[in-house]
C-alpha cells in the first residue's frame, strides 16, 4: 500500500521549534519528490518546502527561508521538516505529499495532482 504518515505536530509557543516527520511506504523512495504543504483554516493549502530524493535539491516559501529546514534519510524512507522560530501565522495543518516530480509552480500554486498525500499533523503556535 502507498503510503506517507506524518507526525510531530503539536502546540508550541511562538519561538519555539517542532521537528516534522513524513514516512513514506509502498513507493520507491528515491524516485520521488517530497513536499511539505500547509493549510490554515479558511485558506488555501500552500506549499512550505520540498526535497528531491534523487538529488537532495530543496525549495523553500519566502515566508519560511532561515526557520525551517527539509531533509531526507533514504535509508529510512522518512522526510523531516525541522520548523525553527516559529510564528503564530504557521499554525496550520501540514501534510506531507510524494510526486515523481514536484516543480516549483506546484510549490508556489495549488498542490494539484500531486500522487500521495498524507493524512495531516497539525501544529499550533501560540502567541
Amino acid at each position: 500500500e502507498v503510503q506517507l504518515v506524518e507526525s510531530g505536530g503539536g502546540l508550541v509557543q511562538a519561538g519555539g521549534s517542532l521537528r516534522l516527520s513524513c514516512a513514506a511506504s509502498g513507493f520507491t523512495f528515491d524516485d520521488y519528490a517530497i513536499g511539505w504543504f500547509r493549510q490554515a483554516p479558511g485558506k488555501e493549502r500552500e506549499g512550505v518546502s520540498c526535497i528531491s530524493s534523487s538529488d537532495g535539491s530543496t525549495y523553500y516559501a519566502d515566508s519560511v527561508k532561515g526557520r525551517f529546514t527539509i531533509s531526507s534519510d533514504n535509508a529510512k524512507n522518512t522526510v523531516y521538516l525541522q520548523m525553527n522560530s516559529l510564528k503564530p501565522e504557521d499554525t496550520a495543518v501540514y501534510y506531507c505529499a510524494a510526486d515523481p516530480t514536484i516543480t516549483i509552480a506546484t510549490m508556489r500554486g495549488p498542490p494539484l495532482g500531486l500522487e500521495v498525500w498524507g493524512q495531516g499533523t497539525l501544529v499550533t503556535v501560540s502567541s
